[in-house]
């Protein structure tokens, strides 16, 4: 599913709007007895909505005393909305924030920490990376929900009409296609990017890079956060690498990917996993020339990516956590038993309700056993473009998610945005991120 990121600001208007949006009734509200329970999402559209809440009515159906009841803002009001309900003491008792915010609403006193014995079976059941995306300085603070994880789509046809049979697995191969697939009209006018660049939605670009320089052997920030770390060889390897792509013209930093790849006018591109069911939606017959491989690194056989995830927590300031998260460990680490997503046989698999419903959706959780469990040897024969985002599973690195994250991504797509156009070199570019991003990550 597609995810745009924004920062919060003031509060204000939006303040009272998402306020509205989100509802206001106090956490943990108790009628008559009962304890009601509040969850607030960013799913506002179907299918997932309706699968939320299908899971969400059969808990209710079975636990009498204490009921939940679903609430959702669009997820580019999401970070703002959990920031001003809790000024205002009106947040929900369970929220769904993006794995990059989690640093943020641990210091703004948002999430509280997983008990526990809800933090073993996290750190048991669940991808280390998608682990990783729901804690903060190695406290686990949720269950890890949806994840993407990126890898390279590209086209068999425009592939196979420069000459290429196979995708590229080594960097070096990575740009030879690019250029060898690119086209131009006889004014200069691109009619195939080789490689294409993500310039549309906010933070996309720099998911791009950040993907590309796993790949590469690099990292974003230190492993405490504390730091930048992309001023190095693979940092410079990645902003070059796509510098060079839109001189020689093999890219450009203009197109609309989600327009163009589908209509045949892009040779590859790096992108999230939820695109998958998109592109088969969109392009009908002409998906069959839609491959999707690893990412190259330095040489053959090297793996690397990104992945962004998603948890499921319980708010700090919840008068009922211990119901909050006895109904999060039955939604998403109770087994039980589910038809099959793929295959046409009739067969039952026991899965997390929440993999079964990530799936309904056209997402995936970071349960590989259940992805495969649900989807059966004929689902994924029948569309074998999912297997290098599954396989990433056991190899992604997650987004660096300290307090500071979000503003720090948004730095990175500002200069990556200056390279691009040509307003600062490379090594021009990387030297006022690097400077810029060690003063925000110095912050207390």
């Amino acid at each position: 599913m597609k995810r745009r990121t924004v920062t919060a600001g003031a509060a204000g208007a939006l303040g009272a709007a998402v306020l509205a949006a989100a509802g206001c009734t106090p956490p943990g509200d108790r009628s008559g007895g009962q304890v009601m329970l509040t969850m607030l999402t960013h799913y506002t559209g179907e299918p997932v909505k309706s699968a939320l809440q299908a899971s969400v009515d059969a808990w209710n159906a079975t636990h009498r005393r204490v009921q939940v009841r679903t609430a959702a803002v669009p997820f580019a009001y999401l970070l703002t909305t959990f920031m001003v309900r809790q000024a205002a003491g009106q947040l929900a008792d369970i929220i769904h924030p993006y794995g990059l915010w989690t640093g943020q609403l641990v210091r703004a006193g948002v999430l509280r920490p997983a008990p526990r014995e809800a933090a073993r079976l996290i750190r048991r059941d669940f991808s280390p990376a998608a682990v990783a995306a729901a804690s903060a300085d190695g406290t686990v603070y949720g269950y890890p929900t949806e994840v993407q994880t990126y890898a390279l789509y590209y086209n068999r046809r425009l592939l196979r009409e420069a000459g290429i049979d196979q995708p590229p697995r080594t960097w070096r191969e990575l740009e030879d296609a690019a250029y060898r697939t690119a086209r131009q009209d006889r004014y200069g006018n691109p009619l195939v990017q080789g490689l294409g660049l993500s310039w549309g939605s906010q933070l996309a670009a720099a998911d791009q890079a950040l993907a590309l320089l796993a790949a590469r052997g690099g990292a974003f920030l230190s492993p405490d956060g504390r730091r930048s770390a992309i001023g190095s060889v693979a940092g410079r390897d990645v902003l070059g690498l796509q510098r060079r792509l839109i001189v020689r013209g093999a890219a450009t930093a203009s197109t609309s990917l989600t327009r163009a790849f589908p209509a045949g006018q892009v040779a590859m591109v790096i992108y999230a996993g939820w695109w998958r069911a998109r592109l088969k939606d969109e392009m009908g017959a002409d998906y069959r020339d839609v491959g999707v491989a690893p990412i190259p690194g330095r040489v053959r056989d090297d793996r690397g990516t990104l992945l962004n995830g998603f948890l499921l927590g319980v708010n700090a300031r919840s008068r009922h956590p211990r119901e909050a998260w006895e109904f999060l460990r039955w939604l998403n680490a109770e087994p039980v038993l589910t038809a099959g997503a793929r295959g046409g046989a009739e067969r039952r698999v026991a899965v997390s309700r929440m993999s079964a419903l990530q799936m309904e959706a056209g997402s995936m959780t970071s349960r590989a056993a259940d992805v495969r469990a649900l989807l059966g040897r004929e689902g994924l024969s029948a569309d074998p473009n999912l297997l290098p985002f599954l396989d990433a599973l056991r190899y992604a690195v997650p987004e660096s998610n300290g307090p500071h994250a979000q503003r720090a991504k948004t730095m990175l797509r500002k200069a990556i945005e200056d390279v691009w156009t040509g307003r600062a070199s490379v090594d021009a570019a990387l030297s006022t991120l690097t400077t810029r991003l060690d003063h925000e990550l110095a912050r207390q």
